[in-house]
């Protein structure tokens, strides 16, 4: 298997994780879901809740991967139990579970199920989600490991996108039959990932001076179809479109989502005009002699490589002895927690403060837009500073939970429009922190254990989520709404609760600011790592 690999690898975790976010068009299936199955909305929120707690809790997908894919420390060749493609098909497997079965609830081809039951198709499709993500998110990071920002970025990006994209799907074929939406969700990402899950896998190579333009020419490609779709979207919410117009949007969609195979090709014939005129030389790497001795510590090693002392790789157990894990925990549950609160309630919050049913329904459909630049532009942009400006990536992330600190407080205040501003500057911040979270992860605690890891400290987005939603944003609306009748109007149903979300923000961002305080020295030699070319080794 030569380096081109890696890109064929690339290209098809982008597509898969393009394909398995329909946990995020719940949406459209939920309205049928509740009528065929005589579903109160208390219900029919009972079931959304494992919705949320199956596409986040994915313990199980890391553990899974750990063992199938993890390789022994000290073994540099690929081994036979490499094998990502078993937690894809893991993966495959729970989503045409839990959709089909879904599916052939609403048509009525099986009879009624209690709601456990229901629920539990609903968590094993939401849950096919996390070992989409863990299997493309991980593999990404060992194939890149000097951008691993980047390639997280756009892997969580593509995520982020994929509800955009399976609705655009569903309003070109299916419009107005949900229940066939139900079909789809269970073939098309399952038959795709079957296809493609054989091309997921770790290449250790050499990782030579191209592998930054192609992927910056995948974060290219990510961006126009982001581009496009929020076109798409404020378009049809402004003027309604024919069928013939939908399917030929949706070719121009299918041909850009297409296109990244003409980086695949250029990588290939740059690695065979890289090997052709290496072939007569052996070059030899030389390490910097200027560098100063007190800045790093470098270990002789038995090897014809220089390696570098960095941090240890640590399991589950491990990690969760440690303060880093619980810092980066707690700033999860902070920001993730009050952003997934805030798309939770968004539509509900512009019903008070008088928006029109078509401006919350644009709120809410441009929320994955923003959630995008949020998971691709942090990741980006924190491999940027790291490189460039000795940026640890901890900062980032303290100064995006500043930043959502301000988006709470203007959601809050209420002036008109502020749902506008205040949606974009959240989601972005939000989407931020699904970027930013596992690459730390990777950093700190190393890769080995990396999708237990990120997927365990992942859970506080749906526990942040209950207590801002329920104990806080729903209590306090509750409150306000007795005392006005059935519903709440105007700017204080929801001011005190946004500004403890703001709160909430700020808190999050001082334990973040106290995590890259503590992790000063990783980054430190990761940097060193940068600028001199030395290899890292575990403790």
């Amino acid at each position: 298997m030569d380096e081109v690999s890696k890109w064929l690898a690339t290209i098809a975790s982008i597509w898969i994780q393009c394909s398995c976010g329909a946990s995020y068009a719940f949406g459209i299936y939920s309205p049928i879901l509740k009528s065929s199955q005589g579903y109160d909305q208390s219900t029919l929120e009972t079931i959304s809740v494992f919705k949320d707690i199956g596409a986040n809790a994915g313990v199980l997908s890391g553990l899974l991967y750990s063992v199938v894919v993890s390789r022994p420390h000290g073994h540099e060749t690929p081994s036979l139990l490499r094998r990502p493609w078993v937690v894809l098909f893991a993966g495959a497997i729970q989503c045409f579970a839990g959709y089909f079965f879904m599916w052939l609830a609403v048509t009525g081809a099986i009879s009624r199920p209690n709601v456990p039951v229901m629920c539990l198709f609903m968590f094993l499709a939401a849950h096919a989600q996390t070992f989409f993500s863990t299997a493309n998110v991980v593999t990404g990071v060992q194939n890149f490991p000097d951008y691993s920002g980047t390639i997280v970025g756009i892997m969580k990006g593509c995520l982020g996108l994929s509800g955009a994209i399976l609705i655009q799907i569903y309003q070109a074929l299916f419009a107005g039959k949900p229940s066939n939406f139900l079909l789809m969700l269970a073939i098309l990402p399952t038959s795709l990932t079957l296809a493609l899950m054989f091309l997921v896998r770790f290449q250790h190579t050499q990782h030579s001076k191209d592998d930054k333009t192609h992927l910056n020419g995948f974060s290219l490609i990510a961006m126009i179809v982001a581009t496009y779709l929020f076109f798409l979207i404020v378009l049809e919410n402004v003027f309604p479109s024919s069928q013939w117009q939908r399917a030929f949007a949706l070719a121009i969609l299918l041909v850009l989502l297409a296109s990244p195979i003409h980086i695949v090709i250029k990588a290939r014939k740059d690695n065979i005009t890289r090997l052709s005129n290496a072939f007569p030389t052996l070059k030899t790497p030389l390490i910097n002699d200027s560098i100063p001795e007190n800045c790093i510590d470098v270990h002789k090693a038995t090897t014809s490589e220089d390696v570098i002392d960095v941090g240890e790789e640590l399991n589950l157990v491990q990690a969760m002895c440690t303060l880093k894990f619980w810092l980066l925990f707690v700033a999860m549950l902070c920001g993730m927690g009050s952003g997934m609160a805030t798309i939770n309630n968004i539509s509900q919050i512009g019903e008070s403060l008088g928006y029109t049913l078509r401006e919350r329904s644009t709120l809410v459909s441009l929320w994955s837009i923003w959630n995008f630049l949020g998971r691709f532009g942090a990741g980006y942009m924190s491999d940027v500073f790291l490189h460039r400006k000795g940026w640890a990536r901890p900062l980032v992330m303290t100064l995006t939970l500043a930043t959502m600190t301000a988006g709470h407080i203007i959601i809050g205040s209420g002036f008109p429009g502020n749902l506008y501003v205040g949606s974009v500057i959240v989601g972005v911040c939000y989407g931020s922190q699904w970027s930013l979270m596992p690459t730390i992860t990777s950093e700190i605690f190393g890769v080995q254990h990396m999708g237990t890891l990120f997927n365990t400290i992942a859970v506080a987005s749906p526990l942040g989520s209950y207590i801002f939603s329920v104990r806080v944003i729903g209590y306090i609306y509750d409150k306000e709404r007795s005392e006005m009748g059935n519903s709440c109007s105007g700017t204080h149903c929801f001011m005190l609760s946004f500004f403890i979300l703001a709160c909430v923000s700020l808190f999050g961002f001082l334990v973040s600011l106290a995590l890259f305080v503590k992790t000063r020295g990783i980054y430190t030699r990761i940097i060193i790592r940068r600028q001199t070319g030395l290899r890292f080794s575990p403790n």
